[in-house]
């Protein structure tokens, strides 16, 4: 299944650090509200046409802004078979207690996994998690955690760590979030790609944009026969690694160079 990475928290994140617009490129519907129904069904029709089947929204806790904007995401995939879930992303400011984290699983559960576009995999409703985590004593410490307090029986998606092997606590599959580098291999679980890596206020790239490269990695992710095909990203505009249709590499077809290779499954057309 191909999935792409997602963000919900504009035009809050268009001002980051004093700076606006917190982007070094230019996309095609502005500078643009999260909120507005209008574009994230432009978005979705932008992924279908990309063959992304689904968008794992980034999620920062019950009440949040993006939390708010979650439901929206739902109505505006509504009549399509687009799929959205939640990329649980609170590991990353601090180690979350299993009681919490029961506590939004279940909240989950209760407000969205219902929904007939919620992404749901051997019939439970799908969450990816992002931490931080550098090392295997930590990462057996959040996966333990999770295992506990996953008693709703989600589909759970953990962040890799070194030896995540050899966890045993194990979810129920893994991903890499590492959009500085092209590609990043954890088969059988997933493959992730990245089209490149510029965050604002950075003199160059970490990783410089190239178009037969992105082929190159699409291609390889196709060939990997994995669980997920994952896209960093749609539309992180702040560090640079969206496949959203900007300015800067629009195309003929409209979409842009990134998502009509996609499209092409890295073909040129």
């Amino acid at each position: 299944m191909r999935l792409a990475f997602y963000y919900p928290w504009f035009p809050r994140n268009w001002t980051q650090q004093g700076i606006y617009p917190y982007t070094n490129f230019s996309p095609s519907l502005g500078y643009y509200d999260s909120a507005n129904l209008d574009i994230t069904k432009r978005h979705i029709a932008a992924m279908q046409y990309a063959k992304i089947e689904g968008g794992i929204a980034s999620w920062w806790g019950q009440g949040s802004e993006e939390d708010r904007n979650f439901s929206k995401l739902l109505t505006a995939a509504e009549g399509t078979t687009f799929k959205w879930c939640i990329y649980h992303e609170l590991e990353s400011r601090a180690k979350q207690p299993v009681n919490q984290i029961e506590s939004d699983l279940k909240y989950v559960q209760a407000n969205y996994a219902q929904h007939p576009n919620y992404l749901q995999l051997e019939g439970r409703f799908v969450v990816f998690v992002y931490s931080l985590t550098d090392n295997e004593k930590d990462g057996r410490d959040m996966a333990s955690r999770w295992k506990q307090a996953n008693t709703v029986n989600a589909f759970i998606v953990l962040k890799v760590f070194p030896q995540y092997r050899r966890c045993p606590d194990k979810p129920d599959s893994w991903h890499q979030y590492a959009p500085a580098q092209p590609t990043q291999n954890h088969k059988p679980y997933s493959f992730t790609i990245s089209p490149g890596f510029w965050k604002k206020g950075e003199p160059s790239p970490v990783l410089e944009r190239n178009i037969e490269r992105w082929r190159r990695s699409i291609r390889d992710m196709a060939a990997s026969k994995v669980m997920f095909e994952l896209i960093t990203t749609f539309n992180e505009h702040g560090e640079g690694t969206g496949v959203e249709k900007c300015k800067e590499w629009e195309s003929e077809s409209g979409h842009g160079e990134y998502l009509d290779a996609l499209r092409s499954h890295g073909q040129k057309q």
